[in-house]
């Protein structure tokens, strides 16, 4: 179902469309980052301009487009200056995220073996993504951390196996990289 119509929106969601149904993980993952990236390069799809407002104290969520067909979901994310996620998962699901506009940081974690019902994490590659780029996070590799380091607004598109309305978050609880696992529910903001 389409959240709302923008230029170029049936294209992005005829590119997704191709690439879900490849059928394996590893081919929907692939063809979707690659035709994610050629997308936002070729500029033959634009985004609402409500993608582009942050919200006050927190990143913002913003549901594009969800398929009954194939039940990916399409989510714009927008982050203001120095705004990013603590460790977290998908839920189980794969994930391709592309930058739109601005820059962002990802750290990608592998986790390590629990110790006294504590998460262990190791920081495993950090990511300087700039429009135009995107990754894919498959589990069980799909802990990581999302950040704007800039001074602008940053921007950046998520398609989501199914439609992501939890996942879980991960504090640290001492310096020797021990976590505490927390569930939290995602909410959207409006698209108008």
């Amino acid at each position: 179902m389409l959240t709302m119509e923008f230029p170029g929106c049936r294209k992005l969601i005829d590119e997704i469309d191709a690439a879900v149904a490849k059928g394996t993980t590893p081919a929907i993952t692939d063809s979707l980052r690659n035709s994610l990236c050629k997308l936002i390069r070729g500029h033959e799809v634009e985004l609402p301009e409500c993608v582009f407002e942050t919200a006050e104290g927190r990143y913002a969520r913003r549901e594009l487009y969800c398929s009954e067909q194939y039940g990916y979901c399409v989510v714009a994310m927008t982050w203001g200056p120095g705004q990013g996620t603590p460790i977290h998962d998908h839920d189980g699901m794969w994930c391709v995220e592309g930058v739109w506009s601005g820059a962002l940081e990802v750290v990608q974690y592998e986790r390590l073996a629990d110790e006294d019902g504590m998460w262990r994490f190791q920081p495993v590659g950090s990511i300087q993504a700039g429009p135009g780029s995107a990754g894919s996070l498959i589990p069980p590799h799909e802990y990581h951390t999302i950040r704007n380091p800039t001074e602008e607004v940053a921007v950046s598109l998520h398609i989501y196996s199914g439609q992501m309305t939890r996942c879980a978050v991960f504090k640290p609880v001492d310096e020797d990289a021990h976590y505490e696992r927390q569930e939290r529910k995602l909410g959207l903001d409006p698209v108008h």
